[in-house]
């Protein structure tokens, strides 16, 4: 018994080695290899899928090659949006990249971006999560060009909220990358008379924004829009009601009036858009990760989230996908909205420039929009 005690001695001790060891290894993939799985509703077949890989199928990655910038270093990441230095510790949420499940982003290459489009022109039209986009897709490319002065906002503006253009021009490339914020893509518009008094203001679902005519002339025009199409914004802050003609109607859902609208955009994109010059990419919405009663707190975690909690879907992006699937001309979705669902950690909370107002609506810059402009950079190659 003493001979047999002595001969298994040695390889207990390395049982509860190897143990300790596979332990340790579960720990790391558990909080630096997040893997939930994502399945992405259907999508236009020449949209949904880069090559033979579905891009927004796939788990998020820790990765210390990132972030792919400093905001800091940025005169166009919007300081509310700088986490780290509106005082955030905790830097891992910049550190994720998205992984598709059955192939591999390419990294993003501002330099052959730059390149590729010398001498074009890029448009983003939306509200503040398309801007958000805009300034990571500036921010990134900024980090290819050598003399950063060459690089400057046409009108001198700083990046504001409420600025309806702003367009940075990369001159040492001839190339110009413009955001025109319209929240809702259509018309925004004054009351019929004899309206009720508690209706301030509609929006013109047959009419396209007056300042449409600035889109056209692009090389790539991205669009987004969402995230004000709520009855608590729409109906009771703003007061704002629906209007197709001469006729306002004040019984009409928010959904259908978000699928009127799109119908305007879309046959306006039908017949405006040079599509064989110019690229239309239409970006899903991105749930926020608001909770708590009436959605008013705001919990950032550490790290993404496990599960979705359902806002993996959502209605407004259906609509989006459903709309675009019926049109004449080729419409690329970037599908964020499963993606995003995972990211709890990414978004502003109190590291603003007022931290008295939480935001879990709004991205940190660097974080989750470096991932959209990958998969835009992905569709973008040749």
């Amino acid at each position: 018994m003493i001979s047999k005690f002595r001969f298994n001695g040695p390889i207990a001790f390395a049982s509860l080695i190897y143990f300790l060891f596979a332990m340790a290894l579960g720990y790391l993939c558990l909080f630096h290899s997040l893997r939930p799985g994502i399945h992405s509703p259907e999508i236009p077949k020449s949209d949904g899928s880069n090559g033979t890989c579905n891009v927004f199928e796939g788990s998020w990655m820790y990765d210390e090659s990132y972030p792919l910038y400093d905001a800091s270093e940025c005169p166009f990441a919007e300081p509310g949006w700088n986490c780290w230095a509106n005082g955030r510790k905790d830097k891992g949420y910049a550190k994720y990249r998205w992984k598709p499940k059955s192939c591999d982003l390419p990294r993003f290459n501002a330099r052959a971006i730059l390149e590729m489009f010398r001498g074009k022109r890029i448009v983003f039209v939306g509200d503040s999560l398309g801007r958000a986009q805009w300034e990571s897709f500036v921010c990134l490319l900024m980090t290819g060009v050598d003399d950063k002065k060459s690089v400057y906002e046409v009108n001198g503006h700083k990046i504001t909220k409420t600025i309806r253009f702003l367009g940075v021009r990369f001159s040492s490339f001839n190339l110009s990358v413009d955001f025109y914020r319209s929240v809702f893509l259509v018309q925004y518009g004054s009351v019929p008379r004899h309206s009720p008094m508690w209706v301030k203001r509609t929006l013109r679902l047959d009419e396209l924004d007056d300042i449409s005519h600035e889109w056209v002339d692009s090389d790539i025009l991205i669009f987004n829009s969402g995230g004000w199409w709520t009855k608590s914004r729409l109906f009771r802050e703003m007061g704002c009601y629906f209007q197709v003609g001469n006729t306002l109607d004040v019984g009409m859902e928010v959904t259908a009036g978000y699928r009127r609208a799109l119908d305007t955009w879309a046959s306006w994109a039908e017949t405006a858009i040079n599509t064989s010059r110019t690229r239309v990419f239409f970006k899903t919405f991105e749930a926020g990760h608001w909770s708590g009663e009436n959605w008013s707190s705001c919990k950032v975690t550490r790290r993404p989230s496990l599960a979705s909690e359902g806002r993996d879907r959502n209605e407004v992006s259906d609509i989006m996908i459903q709309v675009v699937k019926k049109m004449r001309i080729p419409v690329t979705i970037l599908h964020v909205t499963s993606m995003s669902a995972f990211r709890s950690d990414g978004h502003v909370g109190r590291w603003s420039d007022n931290p008295s107002v939480p935001d879990c609506s709004h991205w940190c810059l660097p974080g989750v929009p470096e991932t959209w402009n990958q998969l835009l950079f992905s569709f973008l190659l040749p």
